[in-house]
């Protein structure tokens, strides 16, 4: 079925246009889960903490990708929707080159700093090591993780998320079935499970790449390429909430995992991990989702055609509702397979992290309405007030209650912060939602429902 981002959207063509990058971003976060299990399994418990301790500062870098990502699709998407296509190619393909240039830039920086990035992150001599080689490998792959990154977008402008999803699979097969090779076979350890990850990448990033080098059926192609500040600022700005989102988590876990050095030592940040593991790939279905509707939103928001808007807007908050109680309801049922899968080999890690699991698990209940609500004002191009829910949602509130509920509570309290913040975001975002609604029109009035009916009688 081909869907044009004109099109008028039914849930059945809602969901089958975001089930291409919902599956994408599930199959990237899965990068990091088979790492871990494997390691975990075949390396051992040190060496599993210590790329879960220095994963969050690769994915600051990363991350970056997704901020120009998200913020350029956006701007792309809105020029398409007001007819200017020769300009949405120019301002696609800016985009990538300036991806490329910062990730070069990134991958040097991450290098040099990774070894005091690991002090400051209280690693301890004997997990230093294994922490800067991982970590150092995992780095010097940043720019195919940010293309991946901002294709996982651009894919779905283009009207090509299918395209995306081909690629991603195979990118995930690679990663999977190299950890296997380089971890079971070769006997590379952390080495190799580095080398898989990267090379997976490296697949995921290319291949898009080469597809919109050469001529393509596609709405976006790339151009002759030159770099204009205005735009990539822009677009750097739509896009702030999605960097704000992964440099805040990733600072987030840090603290997690200091706070959890000091409780639980060693196992509860092999515990985390695997809660983080799971986090990745729940989280990963309600970002997909956001990814996927994001040039639906921007396109009928440059079209000004508000009737579309709101059907877009309703049908997305009724969907991530029941996604979050679906996804809780998954969590508390898996929470003892997949504590085996991970740690069914120490009996103290095991019950801890069931434990966890237990208490964590109500986390989704409103992550779904908060990631979205942040991703719709992206796509309407408001980056300040998207910028300003991802900041108060994944620093200031998780800053707040993983220092505080502990102080309260004990040890346990580390895992009810999430939930905490969660429930204070979703009030965040409900305020914002609502006292922007005249201003973007994005909930139906008298005034948008006359005017609905009006576009259908001249249809």
């Amino acid at each position: 079925m081909k869907i044009k981002l004109s099109d008028h959207f039914t849930y059945k063509k809602i969901f089958a246009f975001v089930l291409p990058p919902v599956i994408m971003m599930v199959i990237t976060s899965i990068y990091g889960v088979v790492d871990g299990f494997f390691i975990s399994n075949c390396v051992g418990k040190p060496e599993f903490a210590a790329i879960n301790l220095v994963y969050p500062f690769i994915m600051i870098l990363g991350g970056t990708g997704f901020m120009i990502g998200t913020g350029g699709t956006a701007l792309v998407s809105k020029t398409l929707g007001e007819g200017d296509e020769k300009r949405a190619n120019e301002l696609f393909t800016m985009m990538i080159t300036f991806c490329v240039l910062l990730g070069v830039l990134l991958t040097v920086f991450g290098i040099v700093f990774i070894r005091p990035i690991c002090k400051i992150l209280k690693a301890t001599d004997e997990m230093m090591g294994d922490c800067v080689l991982y970590g150092s490998i995992v780095i010097a792959f940043t720019p195919f993780f940010m293309l991946q990154s901002n294709f996982h977008s651009f894919l779905s402008a283009a009207e090509k998320p299918r395209m995306g999803l081909v690629v991603t699979i195979i990118a995930g097969c690679t990663n999977a079935v190299l950890d296997a090779l380089f971890i079971v076979v070769f006997k590379w350890e952390l080495v190799g499970a580095a080398l898989a990850t990267g090379i997976g990448q490296v697949v995921g990033g290319v291949i898009p790449f080469l597809y919109f080098v050469k001529p393509n059926k596609s709405r976006l192609k790339f151009v002759k390429p030159k770099l204009e500040f205005k735009p990539i600022l822009q677009a750097c700005t739509n896009g702030s909430s999605e960097l704000l989102t992964n440099v805040s988590s990733s600072i987030v876990s840090m603290l997690y995992n200091v706070q959890l050095m000091l409780f639980y030592k060693e196992d509860g940040v092999a515990a985390y991990g695997v809660l983080m593991y799971v986090q990745f790939i729940f989280v990963a279905i309600e970002i997909g989702y956001s990814i996927g509707m994001a040039p639906v939103v921007g396109y009928n928001y440059g079209a000004q055609n508000k009737p579309e808007l709101q059907n877009v807007f309703k049908k997305s908050i009724t969907t991530m509702s029941i996604c979050g109680i679906v996804l809780t309801g998954a969590a508390e049922l898996l929470a003892v397979p997949l504590a085996k899968f991970f740690v069914g080999y120490d009996k103290v890690l095991f019950d801890l992290t069931v434990d966890a699991f237990r208490i964590y698990s109500f986390v989704f209940i409103f992550s779904g309405i908060n990631i979205f609500s942040s991703g719709f004002f992206t796509a309407l191009n408001n980056g300040l007030v998207s910028a300003i829910l991802s900041f108060l949602r994944a620093l200031v509130f998780q800053t707040l209650f993983v220092f505080l509920l502990p102080a309260l509570f004990g040890a346990e309290g580390i895992w009810y912060a999430s939930i905490a913040t969660e429930s204070l975001a979703f009030i965040t975002s409900v305020i914002f939602l609502l006292a922007l609604k005249n201003k973007y029109e994005y909930i139906k009035t008298r005034k948008s429902a006359d005017l609905g009916k009006t576009m259908e009688l001249n249809d």
